[in-house]
């Protein structure tokens, strides 16, 4: 049974979409069946990977128009990487999906019948904490949780952590915290203390890994590729290589 993983954070530009991408590739490129659920409006991540935002895709799948596995699309260029697309039509799940008697429960329901077919399924959600992105924390194992390192990056964390403790208590008893990533890293004095801050306070929670700011990570969702496919060599492929093999050995046996 694969394992299912939010990518959240309510606050944008923390490199959420750019974490699940590359996070998500480079387990596939290390031979993990992977399969990358677009659940953000913008629709990021589906042309970042060069999907059409225009195919069928969660939306779909959570209105109950069409199965998951009808909607997922293979990568053509890494083996084992498939995505579950987004396009504009999720902005309105958020008003629809409360008037439904298992509104909660549509996302859970839509993966729950492709969860076998891979070792782990991302959501990549939207930067808020609507009824969708609540929809994927009951869906998920798991809540991974990427952390800009720059000024009020640790601002509204609160929020988010409260939504997943709620999430928890009322709706997914088994939801648990996968652990903090730090990105957009810089070596000044500012970024140092956020990563201080985020080690002090989430101790083994706070993965080693950080990502820094690189100009090929930032390029690579303009050519449809992740940064591997894009620059193998550079600082930011190298990187979100190391964040997949440290994340391969907290979940070893899992």
């Amino acid at each position: 049974m694969g394992k299912i993983v939010a990518l959240a954070n309510q606050k944008g530009g923390v490199g959420k979409t750019t974490t699940a991408i590359n996070l998500a590739a480079n387990l596939a490129v290390m031979g993990k069946k992977v399969l990358l659920v677009d659940a953000d409006p913008q629709a990021n991540a589906t042309s970042g990977l060069g999907f059409d935002i225009n195919n069928r895709g969660i939306y779909e799948c959570i209105t109950g128009e069409c199965p998951a596995r009808d909607a997922i699309i293979a990568s053509p260029d890494i083996k084992k990487l498939s995505v579950l697309p987004s396009s504009i039509n999720l902005v309105g799940a958020d008003a629809e999906l409360p008037n439904l008697e298992d509104g909660h429960l549509r996302m859970k329901k839509a993966l729950e019948s492709v969860r076998n077919d891979f070792d782990f399924i991302f959501i990549d959600c939207s930067p808020s904490l609507g009824y969708t992105t609540v929809n994927a924390l009951v869906a998920s194992d798991s809540v991974l949780i990427p952390v800009q390192c720059e000024y009020f990056a640790l601002e509204g964390l609160g929020k988010l952590l409260n939504t997943i403790k709620m999430t928890k208590a009322k709706l997914n008893p088994g939801l648990e915290i996968e652990g903090f990533v730090m990105t957009m890293y810089s070596r000044s004095r500012l970024a140092n203390q956020v990563a201080l801050e985020v080690r002090e306070h989430f101790k083994h929670l706070a993965y080693d890994t950080i990502i820094q700011r690189n100009i090929r990570l930032s390029e690579a969702p303009s050519h449809g590729k992740p940064v591997i496919l894009h620059d193998a060599s550079s600082n930011g492929s190298v990187a979100y290589m190391n964040l997949a093999k440290e994340f391969i050995k907290r979940n070893k046996g899992k």
